[in-house]
């Protein structure tokens, strides 16, 4: 079990009942700062955990190593995803947290899927903003109709659009509820992507209440 301590984050706690809790996983070179205002915005009075990637590219923090872009050293990403899942479990007990739903952006979607995949009791859901498939060979995962959001560029010059339908239909195939857009943008973040966060979570909410 790895301790919160071992992970660099912020939290802020809940401001408003019934929502829950928002996992911010930022894109490399990103940090536990990147991605709070988007989560205070995408769903206001919501508790928010937001943890620095713990690996270094150069001087950029990821939450695990590639091999090249678009390339991920899985051994690696696998012991990442874990550690992560021990860190959200710990994070619950000391803040008094229910699962979260994991906001990610880049490389940060991409461990929260791997989340989904290898540790699916870590999360209630994922918001997977410019994910691209984590493992070559996708482990088996029950996901029970657990809803994950799916956000992709069709001008994105980092993900080909096939190997973001392919994470989307493997997500299905375990059982997930799938939501996937592509979005008219590249790997950047649009006001379309907030505007869908926004419906989204609000469906989500609707759904808990």
């Amino acid at each position: 079990m790895v301790e919160s301590s071992a992970f660099i984050h912020r939290f802020e706690p809940a401001t408003a009942p019934g929502l829950p809790p928002l996992l911010l996983l930022h894109g490399t070179g990103g940090d536990e700062n990147d991605l709070l205002p988007l989560g205070r915005a995408v769903l206001p009075g919501a508790a928010l955990l937001s943890p620095r990637g713990q690996v270094l590219e150069g001087s950029m923090p990821r939450f695990f190593r590639r091999l090249a872009e678009g390339v991920f050293d899985e051994a690696d990403l696998t012991k990442r995803t874990h550690e992560l899942a021990d860190f959200i479990a710990d994070a619950r007990t000391r803040y008094g947290l229910q699962a979260p739903v994991a906001l990610g952006f880049s490389n940060g979607a991409n461990i929260a899927a791997a989340l989904l995949l290898l540790r699916p009791e870590a999360l209630a859901g994922a918001a997977l903003l410019r994910a691209m498939a984590p493992f070559a060979k996708p482990p088996e995962a029950q996901l029970s109709g657990k809803p994950v959001l799916l956000l992709s560029g069709e001008l994105d010059p980092i993900i080909p659009a096939a190997n973001a339908a392919g994470l989307a239909a493997t997500l299905e195939r375990a059982g997930a509820a799938v939501e996937h857009h592509v979005l008219q943008t590249g790997h950047g973040l649009s006001q379309a992507d907030v505007g869908l966060l926004e419906k989204w979570l609000a469906g989500q909410r609707a759904k808990a209440a």
